[in-house]
């Protein structure tokens, strides 16, 4: 909405700093952190009242039933203070005319969706198991194949991969391109999603990863940085930066409330949003590869429990004491705020070699 104000700089020019991404990125982080403060207490104490609880029972792990105990009256469903704080400043600060806006945003509002009939299902069933994990992935892949198809469809899209570290090594993949894309996207929301288990662990990454997509998307939209650093210069990729920053700012801001001892936790209707969203500003600025290395604590969350589940079912045997890994590091020992400030740690320093990268090509 402020964007439009810069359309009146010719009568007054001090409006011409609605213009310029970097201002905007910078008021849409401040401008979701501070709505995720307003929010946060109202909707805790509305969720507490409700009761909307999540259990913390694993089934397949007792130890770790026992170590989270003391979290069984925690309210879930923070996510829907996190979104909403999100989408209201993209909606403030963003140009909304803006196609890769408009599509993220289409996929933040699946995908929470998505999320919210899957706690709300959780909560009402005996068995707390919400959505069977296909008819979840259907619609994840089904959302990937949907922006996988506009990306090849549409003239201003590329279905070009770069690979890091090499400057002229690209492959074109024309039709392939919307099956990978709905891999990223479901991907990633399932990573973001495996890896919420501990106070402040998934939002610390969150934010990370999200200020990292920030850099990425101004310099994609910048010709001038794209030319110089060898990377694809994507026209209007630059709005992106106001939606990463958006997220980063309202991680910020649950974090306040998440953090160890959390006084509510993101449930689905969170993670799954988020790691959707990072997943499709990745693909439009076109660094999926690069999002594996930047949100690489992710990916091994995921592997964790693929490589769990798989050497159960091939040996019989497991290969972690609980899968995803943030829980074997508990199991064997490490504090749970211990376990979060690491694994933030990693992050930080995967987010730093991510921007490396862009100079060893």
């Amino acid at each position: 909405m402020f964007y439009y104000l810069s359309t009146l700089s010719e009568f007054f020019p001090q409006l011409n700093l609605f213009r310029y991404i970097t201002f905007r990125a910078a008021a849409a982080s401040v401008t979701s952190f501070f709505l995720c403060m307003i929010l946060g207490p109202i909707i805790i104490a509305k969720l507490k009242e409700r009761k909307i609880c999540d259990d913390n029972e694993r089934d397949h792990c007792d130890n770790l039933s026992k170590l989270h105990l003391s979290k069984k009256e925690t309210p879930t469903m923070g996510g829907v203070f996190i979104i909403s704080s999100i989408l209201i400043s993209v909606a403030l600060w963003a140009n909304l005319t803006n196609f890769y806006i408009i599509l993220t945003i289409v996929t933040c509002l699946w995908l929470f969706v998505l999320g919210l009939i899957d706690d709300t299902l959780k909560l009402k069933q005996s068995a707390h198991r919400g959505l069977n994990a296909w008819t979840k992935l259907s619609w994840q892949v089904l959302l990937g194949l949907v922006i996988g198809y506009f990306v090849f469809a549409y003239p201003n899209f590329s279905t070009r991969l770069d690979i890091p570290f090499f400057k002229n090594l690209i492959f074109h993949l024309g039709a392939f391109y919307i099956i990978f894309a709905a891999i990223i996207i479901a991907g990633s929301s399932n990573a973001v999603n495996f890896t919420d288990g501990l106070d402040g662990l998934a939002v610390g990454c969150v934010l990370i990863v999200a200020f990292g997509l920030s850099i990425l998307s101004y310099i994609s939209g910048h010709m001038q940085f794209a030319e110089y650093l060898f990377l694809p210069y994507i026209s209007g990729a630059g709005e992106l930066t106001v939606f990463c920053a958006a997220i980063f700012g309202a991680g910020l801001g649950f974090l306040w409330f998440n953090c160890y001892p959390a006084s509510i936790f993101m449930g689905d209707v969170g993670s799954l949003p988020l790691g959707g969203t990072l997943g499709v500003i990745a693909i439009f600025i076109k660094k999926e590869f690069l999002l594996v290395l930047l949100g690489g604590v992710f990916v091994w969350e995921v592997l964790s429990v693929i490589l769990q589940v798989g050497s159960f079912k091939l040996r019989g045997k497991r290969i972690f004491k609980c899968a995803p890994f943030h829980h074997h590091l508990q199991l064997i020992g490490w504090e749970e705020s211990k376990v979060t400030i690491r694994l933030w740690i990693i992050a930080i320093i995967l987010a730093l070699l991510t921007l490396a990268t862009l100079k060893v090509r």
